[in-house]
């Protein structure tokens, strides 16, 4: 897992090795501050005041190509790091940047959590379906995967994919909002279960979409 971005983060949270990070340079973009200001910061005040163990933990020297091809350093930072940083931003508006991010590092550490877990589930999914089948079949697989797809956002893998321009990516997963991160998990843990104890296709999806229904969320297409 690398390089996961939340749909429209237009605050440029991503992650690395599970850890969500953003950019120095995405941060001086978007409190109107000069790159080069910010990397000072970076550099003069955290890294001469700071502990070391801190900065090394949470402060990742990076670069990117500027518009001539250059490649420039930034930094790349862990919510900690971003604090710390942001901590003498003040007025109105960069008090709604720090709230803003705040709530995004939130709802990536959530998105990493639930990809996790739900990754975590699926080899006793996928025993679960082995020792169902007497000959278990492809389909039989990836019809499952399939219907808990349609349940939570209204449409086949396939048609996600188009619709989002995925291209052939192995997996939809990393391409899911949170609150449909949560919902692939939840179901896909019930229907465990399900696969066990009720052998009919169709009666699955059926508690399953009750399941889902219940938890008031709709499906988003």
């Amino acid at each position: 897992m690398s390089n996961l971005i939340l749909p429209d983060d237009v605050y440029g949270v991503t992650e690395k090795k599970g850890i969500p990070i953003v950019g120095s340079r995405k941060v001086a973009e978007i409190f109107s501050k000069e790159h080069k200001n910010v990397l000072r910061d970076i550099e003069e005040k955290i890294f001469t005041d700071a502990p070391v163990d801190f900065t090394q933990l949470n402060f990742e020297l990076s670069s990117y190509r500027d518009g001539s091809g250059k490649r420039n350093k930034q930094y790349s930072m862990t919510k900690d790091g971003f604090l710390l940083l942001t901590m003498g931003f003040t007025g109105k508006k960069a008090m709604a940047f720090k709230v803003a991010y705040i709530n995004r590092f939130n709802e990536m550490e959530a998105f990493i959590r639930n990809l996790l877990e739900a990754k975590a589930d699926f080899p006793e999914f996928t025993q679960a379906i082995m020792l169902t089948h007497e000959e278990p079949k492809h389909y039989h697989f990836s019809n499952e995967l399939d219907m808990i797809n349609r349940i939570i956002l209204g449409m086949s893998t396939r048609q996600f994919k188009e619709a989002n321009n995925l291209g052939k990516v192995s997996s939809i997963r990393p391409y899911l909002t949170p609150d449909q991160a949560e919902a692939v998990k939840t179901l896909q843990r019930i229907d465990i279960g399900l696969i066990h104890a009720v052998p009919d296709f169709q009666e699955r999806k059926r508690i399953l979409t009750e399941q889902f229904k219940r938890r008031g969320v709709r499906a988003i297409a």
